[in-house]
């Protein structure tokens, strides 16, 4: 089985990547670490560079993690893209990041937390950054 950990290079995917660790560790588990764009924005600040790939590759190195990343560009967005990974693996826990966003802006812009915790045909465990 795999713990699937939704990454972005921000606090909160830093702490979703941390909580990860813990999880497969404590699991027996092998990670894979998901980053996603839809690849349309000019700039996404979701999409991880590859000298933050590298980082965490070298990071979970040096954790002896069993791990694999991937990073997915174009067509869907991390939701789709997470849930529907959940729904074809062996895939026994997603972990995300979470961040404050107001009414307004869940409105405008969706929530991908929120669809992949309604979404995943797995547990999900949602975490803040700084927890």
């Amino acid at each position: 089985m795999t713990v699937l950990v939704g990454y972005v290079p921000s606090p909160e995917g830093e702490a979703a990547l941390r909580a990860g660790v813990d999880e497969a560790r404590a699991r027996g588990e092998t990670l894979l670490v998901m980053n996603t764009s839809r690849g349309d924005a000019y700039v996404d600040r979701g999409f991880a560079q590859q000298r933050d790939l590298d980082r965490v590759r070298q990071d979970l190195t040096e954790l002896g993690v069993d791990f694999d990343i991937r990073q997915v560009v174009g067509g869907r967005d991390a939701a789709e893209e997470i849930v529907e990974l959940a729904e074809s693996s062996e895939i026994s826990l997603v972990v995300i990041g979470l961040r404050h966003r107001s009414a307004v802006g869940k409105l405008l812009l969706g929530s991908s937390a929120q669809r992949i915790l309604l979404d995943s045909p797995c547990p999900v465990l949602a975490v803040k950054a700084g927890s």
